[in-house]
């Protein structure tokens, strides 16, 4: 069962304005690698649904996580059928995210009053996933679908658009203060946080040194 309701997902999305994405199929590096996020100041975080046996690693990761850093807030990303983001919310996530819009996934969301965060790409896409009960919608890739400038663009006849990008996202002041500036109300951050040589030598103060740096930029901005 989620330890956060659907609520104190999105105030918190809101409120700290990053979410790293991340997976790996070693139990330990993921816990290093969330323990590195939680001290750097990081209250959520979205474990990537990828690979054989995710689920297993996300199983443990949570399990240790809830004990561990009790205040973070533990949600799986990649998530594109109802069956998989079931078996995730029996597990104990806090939320879903997706990268498209898939209603079924949105229904069984809701019955459990799990926060679902689809990708889109429109705005179409995005008032669909409103109507679907989404608060905090994903642009995905971030990028590729326009980057800041979209976001500025879709904000103009939905001001009221909760928007979330990821992919494209650097912990840099100039690109965050170009998301931030363009009305987004968080941002995924997953390779520019987590650079493999970083993992590779297991420097995990460079993580938690780099969210820190993240966050304190975010908050100029938001």
């Amino acid at each position: 069962m989620a330890q956060f309701s659907r609520i104190e997902v999105a105030l918190k999305m809101k409120k700290t304005g990053m979410v790293p994405v991340f997976y790996n199929k070693d139990i330990e590096v993921c816990k290093a690698v969330v323990k590195a996020c939680y001290e750097g100041g990081v209250r959520l975080f979205e474990f990537t649904n990828r690979g054989d046996f995710a689920s297993q690693v996300f199983a443990e990761l949570n399990q240790w996580t809830i004990a561990e850093c009790p205040e973070m807030i533990m949600g799986v990303g990649s998530v594109i059928d109802e069956a998989t983001a079931a078996l995730y919310i029996a597990l104990g996530a806090n939320f879903i995210v997706a990268p498209l819009i898939d209603e079924a996934t949105a229904k069984v969301c809701n019955k459990r009053k799990i926060a679902w965060s689809p990708g889109c790409g429109s705005v179409t896409e995005i008032g669909k996933a409103h109507e679907l009960g989404a608060e905090v919608v994903k642009i995905f890739p971030g990028t590729q679908v326009g980057g800041p400038s979209f976001v500025k663009a879709v904000k103009g006849p939905m001001p009221w658009a909760s928007i979330m990008p990821t992919g494209g996202v650097a912990p840099t002041e100039d690109n965050l203060k170009q998301w931030f500036e363009a009305g987004v109300t968080c941002v995924g951050m997953g390779s520019q946080l987590f650079p493999k040589n970083v993992l590779a030598d297991k420097n995990y103060s460079y993580i938690a040194d780099k969210c820190k740096e993240a966050l304190s930029i975010i908050k100029k901005y938001q």
